[in-house]
C-alpha cells in the first residue's frame, strides 16, 4: 500500500450531480478535494467560485484544498478561512509579498504551499522553501484540463527531492498524472498527487476501483 495523498481535481467532476460525486469520491477513498480557483487574469479561464467550495466543504468530511491561480492571491484569503479551507496553494510570482501571505495562511491554521507553472524556476522560489509546507509542481500549463504533460518538468521535481534534506517541505504534483507517472514520483519521494482526467475523470469506471488500483500496485522503478 503507497503512503501517498490522492487529491480529486473537482473542476473535472461532473456538476450537474456535484453532491453525488463527492459523496461518491469520499467513500471511494479520496484523501483530499483540490478546488482550482482562477480570475481569468493569471491563467485565461475561470474556475470554480466560492459557493462551489462552500458546498464540498459542507458536503465532506476530508480536506479541502484551493489553488489559488489569481493575481494577488492575499485578497482572496479571507473568504477562504471563513470556508474552512484546510490547505492554500499561491503562486508566488504574482504575490507582491508572497511571504507575508504564507505567514497569514499558518496565522490562520491553514497549511501553505506554493504551486510552481512549468516555466518557473526553483531559484525564484528557494527562499520560500523554509516557509512554507509543500510544493506544488504543475506538469501541465495551467488553466484548461487535459493538457499534455511538460516532460522537462522533471528535472525541477528531481532538483526538489534533492532540496528536501535542508528544508522541511512535501512535494505534490498536478496535471496529466497518469498511473505510471504516479507509480514513478511516489517511489522517489513525492508525497501526494492531484488526479484529473488523466487517471480519475471520465474514464467509465468506479473511483473506488481506480483508487485502489493505484494504492495498492506493486511497482519497481530502476
Amino acid at each position: 500500500m503507497k503512503n501517498i495523498e490522492l487529491s480529486a481535481s473537482m473542476m473535472c467532476a461532473n456538476f450537474a450531480c456535484l453532491r453525488d460525486e463527492v459523496k461518491n469520491l469520499e467513500s471511494a477513498g479520496i484523501d483530499i478535494f483540490h478546488i482550482d480557483i482562477m480570475d481569468g487574469s493569471f491563467v485565461d479561464n475561470f474556475g470554480m467560485g466560492y459557493q462551489d467550495m462552500a458546498f464540498i466543504k459542507r458536503n465532506s468530511t476530508k480536506q479541502v484544498e484551493a489553488h489559488l491561480m489569481v493575481s494577488k492571491p492575499y485578497n482572496y484569503l479571507d473568504i477562504l478561512f471563513n470556508l474552512g479551507i484546510d490547505i492554500i496553494y499561491i503562486h508566488p510570482e504574482v504575490d507582491p509579498d508572497p511571504a507575508t501571505t504564507i505567514e497569514k495562511i499558518h496565522q490562520h491554521g491553514a497549511i501553505a504551499g506554493i504551486a510552481l507553472n512549468p516555466g518557473t524556476s526553483i531559484s525564484s522560489i528557494e527562499e520560500l522553501l523554509n516557509t512554507v509546507d509543500r510544493v506544488l509542481v504543475l506538469g501541465v500549463n495551467p488553466g484548461h484540463a487535459g493538457r499534455k504533460y511538460q516532460s522537462y518538468v522533471d528535472k525541477k521535481i528531481e532538483k526538489l527531492l534533492a532540496l528536501k534534506s535542508e528544508y522541511n517541505f512535501e512535494i505534490y504534483m498536478d496535471g496529466a498524472i497518469t498511473i505510471e507517472r504516479l507509480d514513478k514520483w511516489s517511489l522517489l519521494g513525492v508525497k501526494g498527487f492531484v488526479l484529473g482526467t488523466a487517471t480519475l475523470f471520465g474514464k467509465n469506471r468506479c473511483y473506488k476501483d481506480t483508487l485502489l488500483e493505484i494504492r495498492t500496485r506493486e511497482v519497481s522503478f530502476i
